[in-house]
Formats: structure tokens, C-alpha cells, sequence
């Protein structure tokens, strides 16, 4: 008992900073609102009680959750104090998230046979995908969502999910995608599985192309090719995908408009600041704004910024928290991913070290992609930052993806 008191310790940071956070929040607006404190208490009573059921049924790496639950708190207070609506909803897609953690941990620890499901993994995200163009929506540019009876629901967040449990099914049992020899004009043509590994990945991207989520397929281009280079799958395959990426990118730019005006506004968003370089030119207003210690909680203007809410919610972290507090939450993110590559590296079974890579890959470039983007480091994407931005399906399918980690973490133990 003493023992799971010293370790539940490093929580009581994170419960600082809820409360300092919503009573801050509570004394924002007059007349005062206890919800604002009831949200609080709820966030804060939830960490406490999945965090302690970690340590008493040592369920892995504990930190794994500590962190998460750190930044979803920064992007809940940030959430409320933008909106008070969408805060509220926020926690509880927050209190959803965290019971499909504990249920995606339960299941992928119970059954072992997930490397062997391939081709579930690559048929399931096929038929997300043609629903997603069949009765898909467009929603801020890019048809990548499905209503139904009100709710938006985001299909190409669980993919991500199912995309690194597909390439890790590969790297484990490659001969699963081996297909019989083919006879063609009495010719006997043999297909490697390699080739038609890379083909099921291009489906993904070019479903995702479809759907004008070219941030999405610039992060599954990455992970994919990281794991060529990783698991040493030779030059001239590495060169090979590099140049239709490269070829890829490049015939966007040349006939896709918006892909043309993300690149241009980019280059030199004060060329148009009033129009299309607006939103990247109030990210970098906010962030200067904030100086190193922020205005304060609820003292910025970070409503200034289009969708700040979703893809420059660091933007207006920075605003109010200060550099500093962006620095925090970029600190959060690098001891997220190390965490992850530790975890993969102790592991010994090659489906979990597949697995551990590829969630870690695809936290840390979708970290990096966002946080480049509002920074004018790298083009705008348009994806969310993970546990911190507003969105269901992000935060449901990030707290899965969570959830598979912390398994593999356990069996690393």
C-alpha cells in the first residue's frame, strides 16, 4: 500500500494544474458558473481513478497515461475557456476515450493472435474508406466525414489505428500477402510480397487523397517509409518510394488549388494576409502575443484565429500559457515518444515491437506535422494535435492507439 502511495505522487502535478486551471476559469466570467467547477472535479477525479486501477493492477508502463492525461488536461482547460460548450463535450469524449483505453488495452492483451488478421485489417479500412465516399460529407474542404443523426463520426481515425496494425501484420508474417504465380500468355508471372504490400499502402494514401486529407496521407507516407528504411528493405526500394512521393507532392502543387495555396500562403503568408494568409498570420500574431510567461488564461485573443480550437490550439496555448507553456507541451509530446520507442525497444515479440514503432511514429510526425504547420515551419495539414485538440474521433481513436500501447508496454515488463 505505501509502495502505490509513493507512486501515485507524480499525479498530483497533474491535478495542480486542473485546479489552478478551472478555478481560474470559474472567477473568468461573471456570473459565476459551478458547472465550470463540476467539470473540473470530474476530469479530475477520473485521471486519479484510471491512474490508481494502473498501479493496483500493474497494468505496464504507468507513465504512459500520466503524460496523456497531462495534455488532455491543457487542451480541455484550453477547450472550456474558448468555448464553453465544446469544453463540456470535450470531457466527455475525454471520459469515453478513457474507458476505450482500458477496453482496447483488455482486449489486445487477451488474444494473441492480431498479427495473423491482416487481411481484416487491410478489408476493414477498405470498406471505412467507400463509405467514407459514399456518403461521406465535406466539412471545412475535405470529405472525410460521416453524419450520422447529428453526430460527426471521422473514419479515418480509426484507420490510422488499423493502417499500423496492418504494416506491423506485414513486418511480422510477410508470407500472408505471398499470391499464387499468374499465367499470362503461357508466361508465368510471380508477384513478391513486397510489391503487393506497397500497393495496399498506396491504397490507403489514395483513398485519403481522395477524400483531400493530404495531411493524413503525408503522415501514413512517413510511417510506411520509415518502416522500409527501419526493418532494411533495401536502396532501390527506398529510392523508388521516395520518388512518387516526391512525384506525388508535386503534381498536387501543379493541379490541386489548395494544395497550391497552402504551399504559396507557406512561402509568404503577408502576401494575402487579409484573405488566405490570415489564420497562419494570427497563429504567429498569437504566439508572439504571448511572450515567454502568456496574457493569462482568458486574457488573449486566440478567437481571433479561425478553428482555433482544432488545428491551432497550440496557438492559443502559447498565447495564454506563454512560450513556455508551449515548451511544456512540446516537452510532453518528446517524453510521450520516448516512452514509446523505449517500449518497443524491450520488447521481444515482433508483432508488439511492430506495433509499439508505428503508434509511436504516428503520434510523434502528427505531433510534429501540426506543430510545424501553425509555427509556419511546415505547410498547413489541417490534422489535429493528438489529446489536446477538440474532436471525438481524434481523441477516441488516440486514446485506443493508447490503450494497444500500454498492452505492449505490459508484455515488455
Amino acid at each position: 500500500m505505501r509502495s502505490i502511495s509513493k507512486s501515485f505522487k507524480p499525479i498530483y502535478g497533474i491535478l495542480l494544474v486542473n485546479l489552478i486551471g478551472f478555478v481560474l476559469l470559474y472567477f473568468y466570467k461573471k456570473p459565476f458558473e459551478k458547472i465550470t467547477i463540476y467539470i473540473g472535479l470530474t476530469t479530475m477525479v477520473l485521471t486519479s481513478a484510471i491512474y490508481l486501477f494502473i498501479l493496483i493492477k500493474k497494468l505496464g508502463d504507468e507513465y504512459l497515461f500520466l503524460i496523456v492525461s497531462m495534455l488532455a488536461s491543457i487542451g480541455i482547460i484550453m477547450i472550456y475557456r474558448l468555448d464553453r460548450e465544446l469544453g463540456i463535450k470535450q470531457v466527455i469524449w475525454f471520459t469515453g476515450g478513457t474507458v476505450l483505453f482500458l477496453i482496447s488495452y483488455f482486449v489486445f492483451s487477451r488474444w494473441n493472435l492480431w498479427s495473423r488478421l491482416i487481411y481484416l485489417y487491410a478489408g476493414t479500412s477498405l470498406v471505412l474508406f467507400l463509405l467514407t465516399l459514399i456518403f461521406g460529407s465535406d466539412i471545412k474542404g475535405a470529405n472525410n466525414w460521416i453524419v450520422v443523426a447529428g453526430f460527426n463520426f471521422q473514419p479515418s481515425e480509426i484507420i490510422k489505428v488499423l493502417y499500423v496494425m496492418f504494416i506491423a501484420s506485414y513486418f511480422t508474417t510477410p508470407e500472408k500477402l505471398n499470391i499464387p504465380e499468374i499465367t499470362l500468355l503461357e508466361r508465368k508471372i510471380s508477384v513478391h510480397n513486397r510489391g503487393v504490400f506497397i500497393a495496399c499502402v498506396y491504397m490507403f494514401i489514395g483513398f485519403l487523397i481522395l477524400q483531400r486529407e493530404w495531411g493524413s496521407a503525408l503522415l501514413f507516407f512517413i510511417v510506411f517509409y520509415l518502416f522500409l528504411y527501419i526493418y532494411g528493405t533495401g536502396l532501390k526500394t527506398l529510392l523508388f518510394n521516395g520518388a512518387m512521393a516526391f512525384m506525388g507532392g508535386s503534381l498536387g502543387y501543379l493541379f490541386l488549388y489548395h494544395i497550391k495555396v497552402r504551399i504559396d500562403i507557406w512561402l509568404d503568408p503577408w502576401k494575402d494576409v487579409s484573405n488566405k494568409g490570415y489564420q497562419i498570420a494570427q497563429s504567429l500574431f498569437a504566439i508572439g502575443a504571448g511572450g515567454f510567461f502568456g496574457t493569462g488564461l482568458g486574457l488573449g485573443r486566440p478567437d481571433f484565429i479561425p478553428e482555433v480550437h482544432t488545428d491551432f490550439i497550440f496557438s492559443a496555448i502559447c498565447e495564454e500559457m506563454g512560450i513556455f507553456g508551449g515548451i511544456a507541451v512540446i516537452l510532453l509530446y518528446f517524453l510521450l515518444i520516448y516512452r514509446g520507442f523505449k517500449i518497443a525497444l524491450s520488447i521481444r515479440e515482433p508483432f508488439g515491437k511492430s506495433v509499439a514503432l508505428g503508434l509511436t511514429l504516428m503520434f510523434g510526425f502528427q505531433t510534429f506535422i501540426i506543430l510545424g504547420g501553425v509555427t509556419k515551419l511546415t505547410p498547413l495539414t489541417g490534422i489535429t494535435l493528438p489529446f489536446i485538440s477538440y474532436g471525438g474521433s481524434s481523441l477516441v481513436s488516440s486514446f485506443i492507439s493508447l490503450g494497444i500501447l500500454q498492452a505492449v508496454s505490459k508484455k515488455a515488463l
